[in-house]
């Protein structure tokens, strides 16, 4: 078929190259032009122009055709939806929604409660990058799309294609639950997958690359979709430690400058304030961000491993997937985790046994005989409990999870105190199985770290935990035990500001003798009017236990006015009992005090929480 130029829009120079061109094309080629044609309809010449060095790299794979006849391309209109509580899928959503713009494609990034799930139904491209909070709950800011999604309202979806990244933690029992939910409602729904799900562990690098790679091939067929998948996963990277070439994969030695015990004589907790120097880091962070800290391994479990796998100290064993060796005692001590036990470390160690009880264990029909058996064991349990073992150290150590990081919330400003980064940790310990136990972090930092000595640390950007932009607007801080070190970086930073707004601090711990912490900055901050009003309680102190939603319920008429007058409520701690309790105690003041009914009391909560006037950081 030759083009006339009576019946197109083309002056006949144009039609001569086309005549010239479209019968040489092959029918892939074909398809790939009219993907091509219509990503610059939907974004711009300009905007495709810009990405031809990665858009030309290969065909269209969203495209089809019949008989050789170009038919309308599948739109190249992406939306990514994130939920996230801590930022790591805000950044990645963010990094990628970037690579995809570079590439031509239309994109919507939104986190998921910004979104407005009605719209769904118009959607044809989604990609949903999502954690698992708690004990397989959805994060704050996916809830309320989760819910949707599994109501009566959730429309029909053929026309959709979707792909799910799911973060998570494989020692907890319901791991990345909630991308599995999304994963399979949205094929309930009708929808079809781009790509399969991927569900990440706490070491996410490469598995989050190669979804990226799969989603980008098959939203766009590009050849360099690998390197693409790699610079997003940089970019979110570089996102977390702001203008600061120290990151999680590089973290900062920080020089501790002090290690104090909050807790008083007699106490029978023990909670730590560490002062860390940042000096030469470049490294900056806002109230509300959380410190990473790379602890080390009990000296003593590590050499008790060694010892009863008859391995020897210094023999060569990789430390990381980058192919770096090192002595064994030092891979155990700073680079495996040995604490924790997981059924996908499990399923790796039956592969290196013979031990029919190993086995046995892992059988589908022993799920809650793995899961009891899992529960408060660590790597020196599993040794000695299916023993003997026939493997070269080397070996072993390939099936061991990289020690991860613990996050801590920081509890200064970096205004108030430049240069430097605080927190807080309490030591964990206790006896499981007949031997004694300890968090692996608090009590490195509570026994064996001194001032002078270093702490490997990044900064890990909390973007749903920040002050208002405003100075001047209320802010009211629930946080008990160790919950209250970021609201210590609140109104340092508040301080800093000359803000005039008012601040509410709600605080508890056990008896106010031994454990009220950071007791003299609290009574300095009320004297200098910092902090307008402070409201305690201490459980062992009276018969009946009192706990910060008791003291939130009796002050319910003022608390109510502080939110009528626009307030931010921010919640720091136990996720488990606290953060659920104090939920419940708000719902019931505005109730209460706003006449509503329990379902209209849970909205008025909900549109706080859009609006980020009620905000969580909880663990």
């Amino acid at each position: 078929m030759q083009l006339q130029v009576t019946n197109s829009p083309f002056n006949e120079e144009q039609v001569e190259l086309l005549n010239r061109l479209l019968p040489t094309l092959t029918q892939t080629q074909q398809i790939w032009l009219g993907g091509y044609i219509s990503a610059m309809t939907l974004q711009g010449a300009a905007a495709v122009s810009a990405a031809a060095p990665a858009v030309l790299a290969a065909p269209s794979a969203s495209t089809a055709a019949a008989g050789g006849v170009v038919e309308p391309a599948i739109s190249r209109e992406v939306t990514v939806l994130f939920g996230s509580q801590t930022g790591n899928c805000q950044r990645l959503a963010s990094s990628l929604s970037g690579k995809l713009k570079e590439q031509g494609f239309g994109i919507t990034v939104s986190a998921m409660n910004s979104f407005k799930p009605n719209t769904l139904k118009k959607v044809e491209n989604l990609l949903i990058l999502v954690s698992t909070h708690g004990e397989g709950e959805p994060p704050d800011n996916a809830r309320s799309f989760h819910e949707f999604l599994n109501s009566k309202r959730a429309p029909r979806l053929e026309h959709l294609r979707f792909s799910v990244l799911a973060l998570g933690d494989t020692s907890y029992e319901f791991f990345c639950q909630t991308g599995k939910d999304f994963d399979q409602k949205l094929e309930e729904l009708g929808g079809h997958r781009l790509s399969p799900r991927v569900d990440c562990d706490l070491d996410y690098d490469e598995q989050v690359a190669a979804w990226m790679e799969q989603v980008i091939t098959a939203l766009n067929g590009a050849g360099s979709a690998p390197a693409i998948a790699e610079e997003a996963v940089l970019a979110a990277e570089h996102a977390e430690s702001l203008q600061s070439a120290y990151s999680r994969n590089h973290p900062f030695q920080a020089e501790v400058l002090e290690n104090l015990n909050l807790n008083g004589r007699g106490s029978d907790r023990e909670t730590r304030h560490l002062e860390l120097s940042l000096a030469g880091s470049n490294i900056t962070f806002e109230p509300g961000d959380a410190l990473g800290v790379y602890p080390e391994n009990h000296p003593r479990l590590v050499d008790e491993i060694i010892a009863a796998m008859g391995w020897g100290s210094e023999e060569p064993v990789p430390l990381n997937k980058k192919g770096e060796e090192g002595p064994l005692r030092e891979a155990l001590l700073r680079h495996y985790e040995i604490t924790v036990l997981t059924k996908p470390l499990l399923e790796q160690a039956a592969k290196l046994s013979t031990a029919a009880g190993l086995h046995e264990l892992l059988l589908p029909d022993r799920a809650p005989q793995l899961k009891e058996y899992i529960q408060g064991r660590d790597l020196l349990d599993l040794i000695q409990d299916f023993s003997p073992w026939d493997v070269p150290a080397r070996s072993f150590v390939t099936i061991l999870r990289k020690l991860p990081a613990r996050l801590y919330s920081i509890a200064s400003s970096y205004n108030a105190n430049p240069d430097e980064v605080h927190f807080t940790v309490r030591a964990v310990r206790y006896e499981s199985h007949g031997r004694e136990r300890y968090g692996v972090c608090s009590v490195h930092c509570a026994e064996r770290v001194q001032p002078g000595d270093t702490l490997p640390i990044y900064i890990q950007n909390n973007p749903n935990f920040k002050l208002p932009a405003n100075p001047d607007v209320p802010v009211i801080m629930i946080g008990p035990g160790t919950g209250v070190a970021p609201f210590r970086s609140f109104l340092e930073e508040r301080e800093e500001q000359g803000a005039e707004g008012k601040t509410w601090l709600f605080y508890g711990d056990r008896h106010f003798v031994t454990d009220f912490l950071y007791q003299t900055d609290w009574q300095r901050m009320l004297k200098d009017g910092v902090l307008t009003k402070l409201e305690v309680a201490f459980s062992r102190d009276t018969e009946e236990k009192v706990y910060v939603q008791h003291r939130i319920l009796e002050h319910s008429h003022e608390l109510y006015a502080w939110l009528q007058e626009g307030a931010h409520i921010y919640v720091c701690g136990d996720e488990k009992h606290m953060a659920h309790d104090v939920h419940s105690a708000l719902i019931s003041v505005i109730q209460e005090e706003g006449g509503l009914s329990p379902e209209a009391a849970a909205a008025y909560l909900d549109n706080l929480q859009q609006e980020q006037r009620y905000q969580r950081d909880v663990y």
